[in-house]
């Protein structure tokens, strides 16, 4: 499984130098991570790096690798329960935990989208009405240009997640 740390994100866990690798072959288990502020407290991206799909947890308290990694993993698992995407992680996500790695941002692609996340998300959260695991619905549901497929300008993070079995080999 591979993380792909912000350099906030990195220097607050203490990762050391990150690398740079490819996408994992299994796409379930590539995910890029971003620390962001909003309305003063820490909060943590984790958007699958494939299909952008988030989810968004609070960032207090994680402060190394171990940690994160046990805080991402349980985030990840409770929201994509809630979400009907149960079987999704115990079948693709859960095999790729025994080996976890952490790496620099796949591309600026990559990198813009994410960034535009982490502003819908502390526009959500900076009025303190809505939760981090709500938002993540919220930014799941959001057309995105960088998932553009099948003639359409636009794709849904939700749609392109759960069409990744189709790459993941039986």
């Amino acid at each position: 499984m591979i993380f792909r740390l912000s350099q906030k994100l990195n220097a607050k866990i203490k990762a050391g130098t990150s690398r740079s690798l490819p996408l994992d072959e299994n796409p379930y288990a590539d995910w890029s991570a971003q620390l962001f502020v909003a309305d003063r407290a820490q909060y943590i991206l984790l958007a699958n790096t494939k299909s952008l799909y988030s989810v968004v947890m609070f960032g207090k308290g994680i402060t190394n690798e171990s940690y994160f990694i046990e805080r991402a993993l349980s985030n990840i698992r409770e929201f994509m329960e809630s979400d009907g995407q149960e079987f999704v992680y115990h079948r693709f996500i859960v095999p790729a935990t025994g080996s976890v790695r952490f790496a620099k941002a796949l591309n600026r692609s990559v990198t813009g989208s994410t960034n535009d996340l982490v502003k819908h998300a502390t526009y959500h959260l900076a009025g303190g009405e809505i939760s981090p695991f709500d938002v993540g619905f919220l930014l799941n549901g959001m057309p995105m240009s960088a998932l553009n497929s099948s003639g359409s300008p636009y794709g849904i993070p939700r749609d392109v997640f759960k069409t990744l079995a189709n790459e993941v080999e039986p």
